[in-house]
C-alpha cells in the first residue's frame, strides 16, 4: 500500500513538473515572468516577432525601429524598463525631457503624445509589452533629437565633414538605467552645447518680456561720439542694457563712459572692430529681433552635438572657426594661441573638416591651382608677357608656381595637414587685410595673422628648434620641409553664435549662408 501510494505521488509530482514547465515556456513566448543568475532580479522576456505588430500599429515611430530591435537583441529580448517594484525612473526621467524639449532648443511633433501621456497617469504600471516599447522608442526619439542631432547624410548636405564619433546609446542606457541621474551630467556633449542651453533661456526670457525695440535711424544720421546727446543714445542704452552690456540703464542721453564701455563690449561679441564712434551698421546690427538671435544660437547647438567629446581631449588642438575669423590653439587644456585669420570668400568656401598637421614649411614654393591659373593668371600673361617675372614666379613641370620669398602669397611659412581639400593654413605678404572686419578673401585655404608665434609654440618642446632657427628658416628664401615629430589636430568649424568661459554670448554673421537651411531641415525634423 504505501509502495501504491509513492509511486502515485511520485507520478503527480512528474506531471506538476511537466505542466510547471510547459507553463514557463509559455509565459517566456508571450511575455512571462522569470529569474535569471539572480533570484532577485526580476526579467520579462517576449516573442521578438512582436516587435512588427507594433510598428503596424503606431507607424509614426518605425524611424525608431533598427536602434529598438539592436537594444533587444542586445538583451535577448528581455523587458529592460521595469523591475521588482514597477516601472523603472529611468522611464519617468526620459518622459520628464520629452515634456521639457524646447529647453534643448527643439521644437519637436512627439506622436502619440496622447498615449505617451497615459502611460505615465499611473505612478508605475505593470509590465507589458507595449508599454515596454513605448518607452525604448521614446527614449530613442529622445536620444535622436536631442543628443545625436540630425542624420549624417545631412550632415554631408550641409558641407560639414568633422568627423562624428560613433556613439553606443544602447550602451548609454544601460548605464542610465541603472543611475538615472548620470543624465544630468555633461560629459554626453561638447561643454559649449550647454553654454549655449543657458544663453538660449536667457533670450527666451528677453522674448517672454517683449523682446528689445526697433531703433530707428534717420536719415540723415552720420555717428554719434562720445559725449554726444541725442534720443538715439537713450534707446541704445536701454538696447544694451537688456543683453548685458551694460549693467543699469540710467535713461540717459548722453553718450557717457559707462555707455561708451558697454558699446565696446556689444561690438566685440557681436565681430566689430573696437572703435567708441556708432555707426548705422551698428544700430542695424541691434535691430536683428530676438526671434532671430534665438534661432542662430538653436542651429549652433545643433552643430555641437555633431562635435565628438574627445576633440578637446587631445594635448595640443587647434581650431578654426570661419565665421569668426578666428584661430585658437589649445596647449594642454589651456588657450596658448588666439590669432585672426582670411578665410575663403563666397566664391571659394574654406571647407568644414579636420586633417592631421603633420608638416611645417618654411619658405614655401606656392604652387598655384590650375583653377587660379585658367581663370586669372594666363588671362593676365595674355595681356603682359612679363607676369611671370613680375611676379617671381616660373612654370613648372606644366604648372606655374610662385618662387619663396617675402611677396609670395603663401608668405614665409605653412602648415600642412594633408587632405583632399588642398587646404592648409599659411602666412602672407598682406598682413592689411587681418584689421579687416569681415575677412573672407582667399580661395579657400586659411592665411594666419601670426604665423611665427605659431610655429614657435608648436616647435616649442622640440629641441631642434629655436626661435631664432624658425626665423632663419623663414627668411633662407629656399624651401624646406620639416616633419612634425608629434601630429596636431586641426579642427575647421563653422558657428555663428559661440559663447565664451565668462558666459557671454558671441553672434558673427553667417558669412556662407548655412543658418537658415539648417534652421529648416530642423523644422522638417
Amino acid at each position: 500500500m504505501k509502495r501504491k501510494q509513492l509511486l502515485g505521488i511520485l507520478l503527480v509530482l512528474l506531471a506538476l513538473g511537466f505542466s510547471l514547465t510547459s507553463w514557463f515556456c509559455d509565459k517566456k513566448k508571450s511575455g512571462g515572468i522569470t529569474n535569471k543568475n539572480h533570484p532577485k532580479t526580476l526579467v520579462v522576456s517576449f516573442d521578438s516577432t512582436l516587435v512588427t505588430s507594433f510598428y503596424a500599429k503606431y507607424p509614426k515611430l518605425i524611424l525608431y525601429k533598427k536602434q529598438v530591435v539592436d537594444l533587444y537583441q542586445n538583451h535577448q529580448y528581455d523587458f529592460v524598463w521595469f523591475d521588482q517594484k514597477g516601472r523603472k525612473e529611468t522611464a519617468d526621467v526620459i518622459y520628464n525631457r520629452i515634456n521639457n524639449l524646447h529647453e534643448e532648443g527643439i521644437d519637436a511633433v512627439v506622436p502619440y503624445k496622447e498615449t505617451l501621456d497615459a502611460l505615465f497617469q499611473t505612478e508605475s504600471a505593470k509590465p507589458n509589452i507595449e508599454t515596454e516599447l513605448f518607452l525604448s522608442n521614446y527614449y530613442f526619439f529622445y536620444i535622436n533629437k536631442a543628443l545625436r542631432g540630425i542624420d549624417d547624410s545631412k550632415l554631408n548636405e550641409l558641407g560639414w565633414y568633422l568627423p562624428r564619433k560613433k556613439q553606443s546609446y544602447v550602451s548609454y542606457l544601460d548605464s542610465l538605467l541603472v543611475d538615472p541621474t548620470l543624465i544630468d551630467k555633461k560629459e554626453p556633449l561638447i561643454g559649449q552645447y550647454y553654454k549655449l542651453k543657458n544663453v538660449l533661456q536667457r533670450y527666451r526670457t528677453i522674448e517672454k518680456n517683449g523682446g528689445w525695440s526697433t531703433i530707428t535711424v534717420p536719415a540723415d544720421f552720420k555717428a554719434l561720439k562720445p559725449k554726444d546727446s541725442s534720443s538715439l543714445v537713450a534707446q541704445i542704452r536701454t538696447r544694451l542694457f537688456l543683453t548685458g552690456d551694460i549693467a543699469s540703464d540710467s535713461k540717459s542721453a548722453v553718450y557717457d563712459e559707462e555707455l561708451q564701455n558697454g558699446f565696446l563690449k556689444y561690438e566685440n561679441r557681436n565681430g566689430f572692430a573696437s572703435d567708441k564712434v556708432i555707426v548705422a551698421k551698428h544700430i542695424n546690427e541691434m535691430n536683428v529681433p530676438v526671434s532671430d538671435r534665438i534661432k542662430t544660437i538653436i542651429v549652433n547647438m545643433e552643430r555641437c552635438r555633431w562635435i565628438s567629446t574627445d576633440v578637446t581631449k587631445a594635448r595640443e588642438f587647434i581650431v578654426v572657426n570661419i565665421p569668426s575669423y578666428r584661430l585658437t590653439y589649445f596647449k594642454n587644456g589651456k588657450v596658448a594661441l588666439v590669432s585672426n585669420v582670411v578665410v575663403g570668400n563666397t566664391m571659394n568656401k574654406t571647407v568644414i573638416f579636420s586633417g592631421m598637421m603633420s608638416y611645417i614649411v618654411f619658405s614655401p614654393y606656392w604652387n598655384v591651382p590650375k583653377s587660379i591659373v585658367e581663370k586669372e593668371i594666363l588671362p593676365a600673361i595674355a595681356k603682359n608677357k612679363n607676369y611671370l617675372a613680375k611676379h617671381n614666379m616660373e612654370w613648372y613641370k606644366g604648372n606655374i608656381r610662385q618662387k619663396p620669398g617675402p611677396d609670395n602669397s603663401l608668405g614665409l611659412i605653412k602648415f600642412l595637414f594633408p587632405n583632399n581639400n588642398n587646404i592648409y593654413l599659411h602666412d602672407t605678404p598682406s598682413k592689411g587685410l587681418f584689421n579687416e572686419e569681415k575677412r573672407a578673401f582667399s580661395h579657400g585655404c586659411i592665411r594666419v595673422a601670426k604665423p611665427k608665434e605659431l610655429a614657435g609654440l608648436i616647435l616649442q618642446d622640440d629641441s631642434n628648434w629655436t626661435t631664432e632657427k624658425i626665423e632663419a628658416a623663414m627668411n633662407k628664401g629656399k624651401e624646406s620641409w620639416y616633419t612634425l615629430k608629434n601630429k596636431i589636430p586641426v579642427h575647421i568649424g563653422y558657428f555663428t553664435a559661440w559663447v565664451d568661459d565668462e558666459g557671454t554670448i558671441h553672434f558673427y554673421k553667417d558669412i556662407y549662408d548655412r543658418d537658415n537651411t539648417l534652421a529648416a531641415i530642423l523644422v522638417e525634423e
